[in-house]
């Protein structure tokens, strides 16, 4: 038993350092791995088997000597598997489709109707858009291996369960059993802000930081963390909730139902709640034009709008630097579709946080944009799922 514990073990760390380093020669794999070359070539000989890996021509150096038998590199192999992967936001669904070695086959966008939907009902809609998603690339659901879903709220990414989500009527359901059942896959579901995080870290800004910070700002405030090179989830699976911590005692009312939160100051939906006596802003026009609408006021010098966006950036500025006060990162990463606006991000707010940090003999913690689309989380949720693919790809490996 434990042998072959071992043998799984060998297998899931070699296919994970092909697919993050490849194309390699074995003699590299043992190197990095620390696996015997006799390890590495018994097992390298598996994957290949299995049809997970496969084996590329190896461009020639001039240092190389070119007699002898050709050389040859490993990489994943692409066709093994689908990975579908979607974030579910306030009126769209927002899909990719990657094959094993995480190369682009095709994505969609599906339109959904604002605002809380049952269960079954956001389950119905996510299967439509996935079926539409694979019949893109001329196949079909049952292709696809695993799908990675990325979900704005409190959830417990290990067993499927979201605590509250604005996208959910009902708090505490295992969502990802219900949708795994309408779907006949498996379902890795995680909040959405973690997998901006985890697409950072796999293709992003953060791929060489070891520590770094996302704060994603869209219709809510979401925080995704890696430390040491590994996403922060926490003891129940719901850590790193950066717009439910509180900055106003008996404050303004979030979406979660609690006072005072971040969030409440900050979210798209709370600037435009707050300024909706500003001229012009409604709060039945769409948010992303109230917001646009609030900001005009406030740089034409409207009084209403100008305490709105300041209260908002002090706010910011608070969060941020308790981030840093608390964790020390390496860097702060700012995403989400607020960031086409720069209320949140201007000298002044970055100003506000730094003068709230310790103060050492050391620079503050690069504070970086990066304005992604629906498209890349979408990404980050397939990358996500990915990783689990893989490790259920080793464990059915046969042994031949």
């Amino acid at each position: 038993m434990a042998f072959g514990h071992q043998k799984v073990e060998s297998r899931r760390l070699l296919l994970r350092e092909i697919a993050q380093r490849g194309p390699l020669p074995r003699i590299d794999l043992a190197a990095r791995t620390g696996i015997s070359r006799a390890t590495v070539t018994s097992v390298t000989g598996e994957l290949l088997r299995g049809g997970l890996i496969e084996e590329v021509p190896r461009e020639s150096r001039a240092d190389e000597a070119s007699r002898g038998r050709p050389r040859v590199d490993l990489k994943v192999a692409g066709a093994a598997h689908l990975i579908a992967g979607l974030k579910v936001s306030t009126a769209a669904i927002s899909l990719v489709l990657m094959d094993f070695e995480g190369a682009h086959v095709a994505d969609f966008e599906q339109q959904i109707a604002p605002g809380r939907h049952t269960p079954d009902a956001l389950a119905e809609e996510i299967a439509t858009a996935l079926e539409a998603l694979t019949a893109q690339a001329g196949l079909s659901l049952g292709d696809v291996s695993g799908v990675g879903v990325g979900l704005a709220g409190v959830v417990d990414a290990d067993h499927g369960l979201v605590y509250w989500s604005p996208s959910l009527d009902q708090r505490n359901t295992p969502f990802g059993t219900v949708l795994s059942e309408r779907l006949g896959i498996d379902v890795y579901l995680d909040n959405d802000a973690n997998l901006v995080a985890m697409a950072e870290l796999t293709f992003g800004i953060g791929k060489n930081h070891s520590d770094f910070i996302v704060i994603t700002i869209e219709s809510g405030v979401g925080m995704g963390m890696v430390l040491g090179g590994q996403l922060y989830r926490g003891t129940r699976g719901c850590g790193a909730e950066f717009g439910h911590t509180k900055v106003h005692l008996d404050g303004a009312l979030c979406r979660c139902g609690q006072r005072g939160c971040l969030e409440a100051y900050v979210a798209d939906y709370a600037l435009v709640r707050e300024a909706a006596s500003v001229g012009g802003v409604s709060l039945t026009m769409p948010t992303s034009q109230a917001v646009s609408t609030v900001l005009r006021a406030a740089k034409a010098g409207d009084p209403t709008a100008q305490t709105v966006i300041e209260r908002a950036g002090k706010m910011f500025a608070m969060g941020l630097a308790n981030l840093v006060n608390i964790f020390d990162p390496e860097l702060l990463i700012l995403a989400g579709e607020q960031m086409q606006f720069d209320h949140l991000y201007a000298d002044t707010v970055i100003d506000d946080m730094q003068k709230l940090i310790v103060e050492i003999d050391k620079p503050a913690p690069a504070v970086v944009v990066h304005k992604w689309d629906n498209l890349m989380w979408a990404k980050g949720a397939a990358a996500y799922a990915l990783e689990y693919v893989q490790d259920t790809a080793v464990e059915e490996l046969a042994d031949v």
